[in-house]
């Protein structure tokens, strides 16, 4: 039981960055989830910048702890599944500031868009 909660949180706190990356998008053609974003990005933001942490990483190293597994390191979540993995570290600015362009886009076009 312990690995499934693990695993769920992983795959939850995955899609919660896909969200975060192309929500503004999705709120192009649904208009009110703009504001379900507008507080992901805000977590986001708090995260990096206060190193709040975050519960699904919480979460995520109990469930390995209890089923026997490592535990997450204390970097947490992105710097175990996403840095040096999807991009090589030095980069985490620039990966941070890709997706704050990104975002800044989607929201560009969502105030475009609106009626």
């Amino acid at each position: 039981m312990y690995r499934l909660v693990a695993d769920l949180a992983m795959v939850v706190h995955f899609a919660f960055l896909a969200y975060l990356a192309v929500g503004g998008f999705l709120a192009w053609r649904w208009r009110r989830t703009i504001w379900a974003h507008v507080a992901v990005v805000c977590w986001a933001l708090l995260s990096v910048v206060a190193g709040v942490d975050c519960p699904l990483t919480v979460l995520e190293d109990w469930g390995r702890r209890g089923a026997g597994l490592p535990a997450l390191p204390p970097s947490g979540f992105i710097d175990h599944y996403i840095e040096g993995v999807v991009y090589p570290e030095q980069y985490t600015d620039v990966a941070r500031a890709a997706i704050a362009a990104v975002i800044a886009v989607s929201y560009g076009g969502y105030l475009l868009r609106r009626p």
